[in-house]
């Protein structure tokens, strides 16, 4: 039997397999918790929204990994992030993007809005549908087209409007659904809003905080700074803070959490082609030395895996391997593939074109090492603030910002 013919994930060659029983998780000696209002997970690791890129497909796969090591699934899946504008007119696709698989639980959606009525409805909706279990809320875009308008990382400058939305949404969804917010450390070093927001998210009864260590200007560049995820979890006591920013691998994640206190941490551009990360990170936090470190044969079940999945969830073979192309660059990187058989595997057109494609690769090829770890994803540089004229000069909404606010709310993700 190939590797390719094997059954995902037997095909696995060099995943290390658990040894004996997955410790309880509630033996704090072995394995690390985390706890968001009436949910814990045994694995304290939160899979961050990233757009087009965490559907159902990806998160399933992740959870496929998550397990081999946890009787949770290695952790909290949350969906792509859905602007609640989207939900409350009633857009098909949103309502599609909140709507969770049998298999995902508890059922984490992310929901991004700059009115405090139409967060609240939106939550109401998904309420009254019975579509979530969690739900986050975003607050860390960076993105200049949201930022400019007023939206994203920028809003939590505004400490009232930021308020109104946090609060409006915990009590829409009631103890039954716990609410939790995710921020970054400010608009720049001179505009910072981590502890405002912090103490806010607290004070109306949102279950956690997640900070992103980078201000809106740095967007993805430079260090995420730890320190801002010390502060605040100093500051607020009485719900768990999550750290976000620069985890690669399992041991970025224990000592982010060693070094800053924090009660969990929020995985993003890390796990870009390596869902094989929530296996080392639940092995990780249960005490265990065992990590993935997958062959080019692993990577070829992997991919295939994966597009299965996106059959799966877009009902559309054609649709699920042209989405599946965006991958390509991340799952090979660092390993002997050529320029020219990834640019044919970007171009990919059904399943039967895959497996032919990828049974031309050296399937017996090793894990390549150091070259396939560290950062992923496009750091960029630091970028000016794009806010509204005027934006920084009061934390108090004015008319005229208020007027133009509803602008922001686009679909995209980020924080």
């Amino acid at each position: 039997m190939t590797t390719l013919d094997a059954p995902f994930p037997a095909t696995l060659t060099a995943v290390d397999r658990p040894r004996g029983p997955v410790p309880a998780a509630g033996d704090a000696a072995t394995r690390r918790t985390l706890t968001i209002g009436p949910h814990t997970i045994d694995t304290p690791v939160v899979l961050a929204p990233m757009a087009g890129i965490t559907n159902m497909a990806f998160r399933l796969l992740c959870r496929e990994f998550g397990a081999l090591h946890s009787e949770d699934d290695g952790g909290l899946y949350v969906g792509e992030m859905v602007t609640t504008r989207a939900l409350v007119e009633g857009h098909r696709e949103s309502w599609r993007l909140v709507t969770m698989g049998e298999r995902e639980t508890p059922r984490s959606v992310q929901l991004y809005g700059v009115d405090p009525a139409t967060v609240r409805r939106a939550v109401e909706m998904i309420r009254e549908r019975d579509l979530a279990d969690h739900i986050d809320l975003n607050f860390g875009c960076p993105v200049p087209k949201v930022t400019r308008r007023g939206g994203g990382g920028v809003l939590p400058w505004k400490t009232e409007l930021f308020t109104r939305i946090v609060r409006g949404a915990v009590e829409a969804a009631g103890p039954e659904v716990p609410v939790t917010v995710k921020t970054r450390i400010g608009i720049d070093d001179d505009h910072q809003t981590f502890r405002d927001a912090g103490l806010i998210a607290q004070e109306v009864g949102a279950a956690a905080i997640a900070l992103h260590g980078r201000t809106v200007v740095q967007h993805y560049s430079g260090e995420a700074r730890w320190e801002a995820i010390t502060e605040l979890k100093e500051l607020v006591t009485e719900i768990p803070v999550l750290g976000n920013g620069d985890i690669w691998c399992a041991e970025d994640a224990i000592e982010m959490m060693d070094r800053t206190g924090c009660d969990g941490v929020v995985v993003g551009r890390g796990c870009q082609g390596r869902p094989w990360l929530f296996a080392d990170l639940a092995a990780g936090f249960a005490g265990r030395p065992d990590r993935v470190r997958p062959s080019m044969g692993d990577i070829a079940a992997i991919l295939r895996r994966h597009a299965e999945l996106l059959i799966e969830f877009f009902e559309d073979e054609g649709r699920a391997l042209r989405d599946l192309r965006k991958h390509v660059a991340w799952y090979f990187k660092g390993y002997p593939v050529g320029g020219e058989m990834r640019h044919r595997l970007a171009t990919m057109e059904s399943l039967e074109d895959l497996d032919a494609k990828l049974a031309e690769l050296d399937l017996d090829s090793p894990y390549p090492g150091a070259a396939v770890e560290g950062p992923r994803g496009r750091a960029g540089t630091p970028k000016r603030a794009v806010v509204p004229e005027g934006w920084m000069s009061s934390r108090d909404l004015s008319d005229d910002h208020a007027a133009r606010l509803h602008e922001a709310e686009l679909d995209t993700s980020g924080g």
